[in-house]
């Protein structure tokens, strides 16, 4: 007879696990099924985002631009850096440290929350009376039961057709945090976020690195304004980002990689370069699950189709992250994954779309929630602009990094904030004040009569909130 569980999560990125520890919290019995595992087979919980996603890349940024500071920034503080090296092998190896110690917890969460963990990948093998039995593909294949699935398996990256990923030279973001020595020239296809990323962190430990972006406008789900200064930045600090171009042929061999590619006049160009990083997306991740033995319904681009609360066409069956609808974000994914368990235990779980934040971790940071500038001007929405820039910031001139700016909208008649938008330092802690002032719908006014620290890097949302009205204290 096999195992019995109230809840069986398919998946254990931040979605799954998360689902899965809020339903031990709310006293069911859960299972939680995960077949990420590491260099020594041992099991690897965390999904893409610990394994080769959010976490290594961040680790990755972070060891990168203390080596820029070392060697570019430090003299302006007054420190002497002589014999300044570079030792790849152990940043990578750092960066994998850094992994594991994020695998471990969560197998240390698993159990603190009574959560049964199965390695191996799960797929659906049957559905019958009030539950469904899942198979897990690991050492030895064994079958378990759910009266509640939640399935959770996370995307894939998006290949060009033609040319599939070797991760030797033509590199997924897997490939590209396994990079074993910085290459002379890295190509790069698509300036989102994962390009962005990657870009900088090789071009800061010496890579030439080349974007090529086919959109005519960079960063386009980005406020324009903010994209622009984000763009000044990286071309000042020498990443090359060609925009609106139409990549033709690419050629993979011994001796690099050459992408055949037409400018945005239509001129042909060909790049030559030691690595290319592909970037153009990702896929839902669907692959094995078996969704045709109980009739899941999938979308046309292989998604799991569900409703606003996460249900799929079966019943008890839910799916969350980035297998489903809307933006594919760890933090999305996580929210769901608790709102589903809540939705199972008969409570009202919460998942509010219009304040998701968005982060971009390059330097200068960028950061956002809410309408841009350009939405709300598409919809005829009247709307009052604060822009409050960092060069004025105290906290941000004794840091040295003085790039970008706080902007924030707000609505014309009511005052309440529609979207804030931020490139700069630690735009990332920055924008949490703004998501949480969206959420209680607050007015720019709210942000601006709140007491912040000085000298701080938060002063300038304030400002931009008081510019908002026009009467900035310090600009």
């Amino acid at each position: 007879m096999s195992k019995q569980f109230d809840v069986i999560v398919i998946g254990g990125g931040p979605g799954g696990y998360i689902a899965a520890i809020r339903a031990a919290q709310l006293g069911f019995n859960v299972a939680c099924i995960d077949e990420w595992k590491n260099a020594k087979g041992a099991p690897a919980l965390g999904g893409t985002c610990t394994n080769i996603g959010c976490i290594p890349s961040k680790a990755l940024l972070q060891s990168s631009e203390y080596y820029e500071h070392a060697g570019h920034h430090f003299a302006d503080h007054g420190i002497e850096v002589k014999g300044l090296g570079l030792d790849v092998a152990k940043m990578v190896g750092r960066k994998d440290t850094v992994v594991k110690q994020n695998n471990d917890g969560i197998i240390y969460l698993f159990k603190k929350n009574k959560v049964a963990f199965f390695h191996g990948r799960g797929s659906f093998s049957a559905a019958k009376e009030g539950a469904y039995d899942i198979k897990v593909a690991g050492i030895a294949e064994e079958t378990i039961s759910g009266k509640h699935i939640i399935v959770a398996t996370g995307s894939n990256a998006r290949a060009l057709p033609g040319t599939p990923f070797d991760e030797v030279n033509i590199l997924s973001n897997d490939g590209a945090l396994r990079i074993g020595a910085v290459p002379k020239k890295l190509g790069v296809i698509g300036s989102g976020v994962i390009g962005l990323e990657m870009g900088s962190v090789w071009r800061r430990l010496g890579a030439e690195v080349t974007i090529l972006e086919g959109l005519p406008t960079f960063l386009g789900a980005v406020d324009q304004q903010i994209a622009k200064e984000a763009h000044k930045a990286f071309t000042k600090q020498g990443l090359k980002i060609e925009l609106g171009v139409n990549v033709g042929e690419i050629r993979n061999d011994e001796k690099g990689v050459s992408i055949a590619y037409a400018n945005a006049k239509g001129e042909a160009q060909m790049l030559e370069v030691d690595k290319l990083i592909i970037s153009i997306g990702r896929t839902a991740n669907t692959i094995g699950l078996n969704p045709e033995a109980v009739g899941l319904s999938l979308d046309e681009r292989g998604a799991i189709v569900v409703d606003g609360d996460c249900k799929t066409n079966l019943p008890n069956v839910w799916a969350v992250g980035d297998v489903v609808r809307g933006p594919m974000l760890a933090h999305k994914a996580e929210e769901e994954g608790v709102a589903v368990a809540e939705r199972i235990a008969g409570q009202h779980g919460h998942v509010n779309f219009n304040t998701i934040p968005w982060v971009i971790y390059t330097s200068p940071e960028i950061a956002w929630v809410g309408q841009t500038e350009e939405q709300l001007k598409a919809e005829g929405r009247a709307y009052k602009t604060g822009i409050f820039p960092f060069m004025a910031n105290g906290r941000a001139r004794a840091l040295g990094d003085t790039t970008g700016m706080v902007k924030m909208l707000a609505d014309a008649a009511s005052d309440e904030i529609l979207g804030v938008h931020i490139v700069g330092p630690m735009a990332s802690e920055l924008i949490a004040e703004c998501v949480v002032a969206m959420e209680f719908r607050a007015s720019s006014e709210d942000i601006a009569r709140i007491c912040h620290a000085h000298p701080s890097l938060s002063e300038a949302t304030k400002e931009a909130a008081l510019a908002v009205e026009k009467r900035t204290l310090n600009f």
